[in-house]
């Protein structure tokens, strides 16, 4: 794990928006690019080990500053792959297989060799266009290259797909496309500012500002039952994933951690730090998962970089694993 930051801004939306296991192809030859040198440049999108900056925005070195990379994901197709979402609908409310493939350009190819990322050869994160849902699920890769994960979307309206991934030999890479859920549907507000969040018992507190282009510290503290926990277990890797998610634009940034289990100077809690850079004003929402007593439970915050924000502190509720069927965690 490292200190690094990874930032994907994706297409423009109108509304204020935002929004399991890993399979092995084993029948076809894999699909991949050549290798290049080595060497990495840099990137838009998950931190790695801390050692190394990659391309597309994904990774940057441990103590190697911060910058925001460049805008990246823009569009469903980027550095020579497409993300092909074959269920672009779904009815809300209704356990679905959201299946999806990434083609190599010209080809045609869907991809079948990937370079594992913290623990997985794909993240996919689904978010709601209202910053309310959000998923983080590891779907199951079929021989032939197609993804597929169950989800279950509780609320009609127009949702984010990011397929976070890294070919192998190539670069690291966020696409992203829209999903729609069927249903009556009501465009929900951008949950208000806080910088405290319950879930299932847990109250977390989020400590720092993000500042518009500037590297800056986010601390956030895990309490159960109003007592300090100090005993997180480490999940894909680390004692806690960020993602955050800007509003108007679905701007994806993907944080991790300071530190590792076992580096002999991170600690299992409460506190578990993050060294993060936002690409330009605005509010953002951001979601912690964290794993305790062999659970993954996600506490939701709203912040704003670079302007004034509402300063109401009543505590964010995220919606327990018993209140909703899908927890939004598929191994």
């Amino acid at each position: 794990m490292n200190t690094g930051l990874r930032i994907t801004a994706f297409a423009a939306a109108l509304a204020a928006t935002f929004g399991a296991a890993y399979g092995v192809g084993g029948v076809i030859d894999p699909i991949s690019p050549e290798p290049k040198s080595g060497t990495h440049s840099d990137g838009e999108g998950h931190a790695t080990a801390g050692h190394e900056k990659e391309t597309a925005g994904h990774h940057e070195a441990r103590g190697g500053g911060h910058e925001a990379a460049p805008p990246g994901g823009l569009e469903i197709s980027s550095g020579g792959y497409t993300l092909d979402l074959k269920t672009p609908r779904l009815a809300a409310g209704k356990k679905t297989d959201l299946r999806f493939a990434v083609v190599q350009d010209g080809s045609g190819r869907k991809v079948t060799a990937y370079q594992r990322e913290h623990g997985k050869d794909l993240h996919l994160i689904v978010a709601s266009r209202d910053l309310t849902v959000y998923r983080h699920l590891h779907p199951t890769r079929a021989a032939d290259g197609t993804w597929s994960t169950p989800v279950n979307l509780p609320e009609a309206g127009g949702y984010r797909v990011f397929a976070d991934f890294k070919p192998k030999g190539g670069e690291a890479l966020t696409l992203g496309a829209d999903l729609a859920a069927s249903g009556p549907y009501e465009l929900g507000e951008l949950p208000e500012h806080n910088t405290t969040a319950k879930v299932d018992g847990y109250e977390v507190k989020l400590r720092g500002a993000l500042t518009p282009g500037k590297a800056g510290e986010l601390t956030l503290t895990v309490a159960k039952n109003g007592k300090p926990v100090r005993n997180l277990q480490p999940y894909l890797g680390a004692y806690g994933h960020l993602v955050a998610l800007r509003s108007g634009d679905l701007a994806y940034l993907h944080v991790h951690p300071n530190g590792e289990p076992g580096d002999g100077r991170t600690k299992p809690g409460p506190e578990v730090s993050f060294t993060a850079t936002a690409p330009s004003a605005g509010a953002y929402r951001l979601f912690l998962d964290f794993q305790h007593e062999g659970k993954v439970r996600t506490a939701a915050f709203t912040v704003h970089a670079g302007g004034a924000a509402d300063e109401s502190e009543e505590p964010s509720r995220t919606r327990s694993a018993e209140e909703e069927e899908e927890t939004g965690h598929t191994h």
